[in-house]
C-alpha cells in the first residue's frame, strides 16, 4: 500500500491529479477522498509526491528530493 499527497499537479495518460490530492495504488480506497492510480509504482512516481504511509519513494528516481511543505500556485495547475 502506498499513499502520497501531491504538492504539484500530475498528468499521466488520461489521468490528471491535482495538487493537494492523495493518490494511492490500493483498492478499496483508504479514505473516500483518495484517488486511485493503478499504475503507481516507484518507476511512475513524479516529483512532488509526499509519502504518507509507505517507503516507495526511497526506491524511486526522486529518493533524494527535498519534500516541499507547501503547494506553489504554478505547480497546482494540471
Amino acid at each position: 500500500m502506498a499513499r502520497f499527497r501531491l504538492t504539484q499537479a500530475i498528468a499521466t495518460g488520461a489521468l490528471r491529479f491535482h495538487a493537494g490530492e492523495v493518490v494511492t495504488d490500493t483498492m478499496p480506497l483508504t479514505a473516500p477522498s483518495d484517488r486511485h492510480w493503478s499504475n503507481l509504482t516507484a518507476a511512475t512516481m513524479a516529483a512532488g509526491m509526499v509519502p504518507l504511509d509507505a517507503a516507495m519513494k526511497s526506491q524511486s528516481a526522486w529518493a533524494n528530493e527535498v519534500i516541499s511543505a507547501t503547494i506553489q500556485g504554478g505547480h497546482s495547475i494540471g
